[in-house]
C-alpha cells in the first residue's frame, strides 16, 4: 500500500519505571488508548505477548521522550521505541482481514473494538509492520489484561525480541543513553 487513505498514529513507548515494560499507544478519536506490555511487542506469530490495558493518554504524549521525575507516576526514563502510522482492519471471514478506508469508520471500529475486547490494525512503523490484533482476556481473572497478537503476513519475523532492538525511532539513543 504506497498511500494511506487516512492517518492515525502510534507509538511504542519502552518505559523503565518500577519494571520494564512498553507503552503500546494507538491514536483513537483524539486520544491515544494505551496498553503496557511486558516482554514488549514481536513479529513473531508464535508469540503472544500479555498486554494490560492501562489509561488513556493525550495525542501529545506520543512524542515524550526523557525522564520522568522522581514522585511522578511512572517516574524513570522513556524512549519512543517506535513509532509511525496505522490502518484499522476487520475480519470478513476466517483468517481473511480487510483494511477499513475511511476514517470516521475505522475510529468507530476501533472504538468499539476496545470497548467488546478485540481490535485488528496494520502498523507501518519504523521497527513493526503487518497486521496484529488486540485480544481481551480473563487471564489472572483481571478485567484489564489483553493478548498481543502478530498476524501472519510478509513482515514475520521468527524469534524477534523487542530487547534486541534498544535504541530510540527518534534520537536513536539507547535506554541508558536517556537515563
Amino acid at each position: 500500500m504506497s498511500k494511506l487513505p487516512y492517518k492515525l498514529s502510534f507509538v511504542i513507548h519502552k518505559h523503565d519505571a518500577t519494571n520494564l515494560h512498553y507503552d503500546f499507544r494507538l491514536e483513537v478519536n483524539k486520544v491515544t488508548p494505551s496498553w503496557a506490555i511486558p516482554k514488549g511487542p514481536t513479529l513473531d506469530p508464535t508469540l503472544k505477548r500479555l498486554a494490560m490495558k492501562t489509561t488513556d493518554h493525550s495525542l501529545e504524549y506520543q512524542h515524550f521522550e526523557g525522564i520522568l521525575p522522581e514522585g511522578k507516576y511512572g517516574a524513570g526514563p522513556v524512549m519512543i521505541w517506535d513509532m509511525g502510522n496505522y490502518l484499522v482492519e476487520r475480519e470478513i471471514s476466517k483468517g481473511v482481514r480487510e483494511v477499513i478506508e475511511d476514517k470516521k469508520e475505522a475510529e468507530k471500529e476501533m472504538s468499539e473494538g476496545i470497548k467488546k475486547g478485540g481490535i485488528k490494525f496494520k502498523l507501518f512503523g519504523k521497527k513493526l509492520n503487518g497486521s496484529f490484533a488486540l485480544v481481551k482476556t480473563k487471564f489472572l481473572g483481571k478485567d484489564n489484561t489483553w493478548l498481543l497478537i502478530k498476524h501472519e503476513d510478509e513482515f514475520i519475523k521468527k524469534g524477534y525480541n523487542a530487547n534486541d532492538y534498544d535504541f530510540s525511532s527518534v534520537s536513536n539513543k539507547s535506554l541508558k543513553e536517556i537515563r
